[in-house]
């Protein structure tokens, strides 16, 4: 293999690297080259600039430094080390198990040492394992004690991290402590790295945003991350690799924004339309005023010539529906077909229904199409959209299948975007018939962070519906545990006594689960016992059942057939059902926030009282305690999702599919860097005002860095 030169050298050639520890490095943490080495940062630091008194050390402490002299050195069966150190203030035990004998010859009695280590309780008495070992300086001067003498990394060692009084402390994993990559050897090989590869550190960012948002530059910022000279050098250091990344995402997605909002032709939509405003003037209730500012922003897209590229988040229950209804007919009015996609037949039959509702004063024809539809239906569908007689089609991925083929498609509206493939998406582009694609509206039920929104679709302009409609009662939520389960037996009696409908959710982590089936089987038994047949009617759902089993038990709940739905996560999305006041989620610890919220979105959605009942088991982690006390003290579902993402972090959240982040962040997080995301968007997008290409010389620097790989972002709004 060849060696390879500067930042692109394989690690295996890094002094104490070696082909072994190499492939466990790239294995267990990709990084194969000292460019990818360098860019592997601490997570947290280890300040070795104090010490403690051994009178003074507990066993809660994280991690303490003392200086004290080896007193006696006892071998114990060949197998252990004891190693009794006094400072003055008291004796310590130390205790090693390997390197026995190369211990047992340096650690001589009377001599001194720094000694760093976790302090731990044995036989009533404070001890250290396997503490690192650093010769004292001879001057009595501490600073640099933690990266010279003993460690030995020698002279090498010293120049990078000289002066440096805190340790990085870097991901592990079993294989690699297994294999000998400890803390102490990362922080060898990090020192390596800094001295054979920063000299082919090139500066990434521009002299003038460096001086105008007060940057460090880039060589500071890489031997400070990872030997930090003191806190405030630390400090620079963060927020120059912050803003960076955050700063080069921001301008790979806004650019993409510049280009097609400038040369992505559209088709113009100047009209409104005679069945927008019958459907309009016949509303059953007034829009709200966030529904107002909404459609007025979509209008202006329509009408612009340019293709929109839009994005509707807005809470369960907000009306979005109504919103991508109006939107659709805005396309009828100039001609054109509209197409509503769906994830699961569920939410496309629902959103359907609904539509039809609003349609019916207009004339215009709907029609749904999914994969359960009959060959006759599917033939007439065919037909109607072929000759343009169908206006508005709601389906399922069914609506990307080859043969079937629009007249003038003008409006794609997907919904719950997250869950289609930028596969099964590019195939809906192709369908256009105008020469120029559909105009694009992605709907969200998902309340995502702001921050986290700019960066999953930071190339799509952003409306949200923050106003819940008119007559839309709050959803009382309440947490109970196993000891109340009669008593909530007997408030589920009295709602149905008044006419009213109940959820029952169980968790269904894993398709496969056989324990997640045998508990929702168990419940759901329990329930039938509690709640006998005729008095009472029971529907259960969940993912094994057949298509037509699951329609079956849904639309009977729907239509209040059924007083109790015993179901899985699966209607977490699309089930409408106004009548039902009561939601219970079993086993509420074992689900996200995000998820528990769109659940408690399914009630609440009549004129009644609603309530939703969080059941979980007596003992809580701390960060299930925290989930469900949130969910009892607001609806909130941005406030919500904001939580949800400090506490699980972006690569986590409920139903924003994370893999879809367009780039990996090494160092920046989108849970609590939103200040400097909002900063490099700013700066990001000031710099393509003047220059929305990037061509002009000023720029070199940005243009050769937005093509190197992990730029090179795929369009999520418009495959085409």
């Amino acid at each position: 293999m060849a060696q390879g030169n500067g930042l692109d050298m394989d690690i295996q050639f890094l002094p104490g690297v070696g082909p072994k520890r190499a492939a466990l490095l790239k294995k267990e943490l990709a990084v194969g080259t000292i460019g990818e080495l360098l860019r592997l940062y601490p997570f947290r630091y280890i300040d070795k600039s104090s010490f403690v008194r051994i009178a003074e050390a507990r066993p809660d402490m994280a991690y303490i430094q003392i200086r004290a002299m080896v007193m006696r050195v006892d071998v114990i069966e060949k197998k252990r080390l004891s190693v009794w150190v006094s400072d003055g203030s008291g004796e310590m035990e130390l205790v090693f198990f390997k390197g026995v004998k190369w211990m047992y010859e340096k650690l001589k009695p009377g001599l001194e040492f720094i000694f760093f280590g976790k302090p731990a309780a044995f036989n009533g008495r404070i001890n250290m394992v396997h503490p690192e070992v650093d010769a004292a300086p001879t001057d009595g001067n501490a600073a640099g004690a933690g990266t010279a003498g003993m460690a030995g990394a020698g002279g090498r060692m010293a120049a990078a991290g000289a002066g440096a009084t805190m340790t990085g402390v870097y991901t592990s994993t079993e294989k690699l402590k297994t294999g000998g990559v400890t803390g102490k050897v990362m922080n060898k090989l990090m020192e390596a790295a800094l001295n054979k590869g920063l000299p082919f550190v090139e500066e990434s960012m521009p002299e003038d945003l460096m001086r105008q948002y007060g940057l460090v530059p880039l060589h500071f910022a890489l031997r400070n991350i990872h030997f930090p000279k003191d806190m405030i050098s630390l400090e620079k250091a963060r927020y120059r690799l912050k803003f960076e990344e955050l700063f080069y995402l921001q301008l790979s997605l806004l650019k993409q924004k510049y280009i097609r909002s400038r040369s992505e032709q559209g088709i113009p939509m100047p009209r409104v339309g005679e069945a927008f405003n019958r459907c309009y003037e016949s509303l059953p209730f007034p829009l709200t005023g966030a529904q107002k500012r909404v459609i007025t922003e979509i209008r202006g897209d329509m009408k612009s010539g340019r293709q929109m590229n839009r994005l509707l988040q807005g809470d369960v229950g907000s009306g979005k529906t109504m919103v991508a209804v109006l939107t659709a007919l805005i396309a009828v009015g100039n001609g054109c077909q509209a197409c509503i996609m769906a994830p699961t037949e569920v939410l496309a039959q629902q959103h359907y229904k609904n539509i039809q509702k609003f349609l019916a004063p207009t004339g215009v024809r709907s029609a749904l199409l999914t994969g359960s539809s009959k060959t006759s239906e599917r033939r007439e569908v065919h037909q109607g959209l072929e000759d343009g007689s169908i206006g508005i089609i709601v389906g399922t991925h069914a609506l990307i299948e080859d043969n079937v083929v629009f007249r003038n498609l003008g409006l794609a509206i997907i919904d719950e975007q997250h869950r289609f493939g930028v596969e099964q998406r590019s195939k809906l582009w192709k369908k256009a018939s105008y020469g120029a694609p559909p105009h694009v509206l992605v709907m969200t039920a998902t309340p995502i962070p702001r921050t986290l929104a700019m960066t999953l679709y930071g190339d799509l302009d952003v409306s949200v519906i923050d106003e819940l409609p008119p007559g839309r009662k709050p959803v009382q939520t309440i947490h109970a545990t196993e000891g109340k389960r009669p008593a909530l037996y007997r408030f589920m009696r009295e709602q149905i006594a008044l006419g009213r409908q109940i959820f029952v959710v169980y968790p269904l982590i894993n398709e496969t689960e056989k324990l997640d089936y045998q508990s929702l089987e168990a419940g759901a038994e329990d329930i039938m016992n509690k709640f006998p047949y005729p008095d009472y009617t029971t529907a259960v759902v969940h993912g094994k059942q057949l298509n037509d089993v699951k329609k079956f038990n849904m639309d009977a709940f729907a239509a209040g057939r059924a007083d109790i739905l015993v179901a899985t996560s699966v209607i977490e999305v699309g089930v409408d059902v106004p009548n039902a006041s009561v939601m219970v989620i079993e086993s509420a610890e074992r689900f996200g926030l995000s998820q528990l919220h769109q659940l408690r979105g399914r009630v609440g959605r009549g004129s009644e009282k609603s309530y939703c009942v969080l059941m979980t088991g007596h003992k809580l982690s701390k960060e299930s305690r925290h989930r469900i006390e949130l969910m009892c003290a607001t609806e909130n579902g941005f406030e919500l999702a904001e939580e949800d993402m400090k506490m699980r972090g972006p690569g986590d959240l409920e139903g924003t599919q994370q893999s879809g982040l367009p780039i990996s962040l090494n160092i920046a997080s989108l849970a609590k860097d939103g200040i400097i995301l909002n900063t490099a968007r700013e700066c990001a997008d000031a710099v393509l005002r003047e220059d929305p290409t990037l061509t002009s010389d000023r720029n070199q620097l940005l243009r050769k860095e937005l093509r190197k790989e992990k730029y090179q972002i795929k369009d999520y709004s418009k495959i085409s």
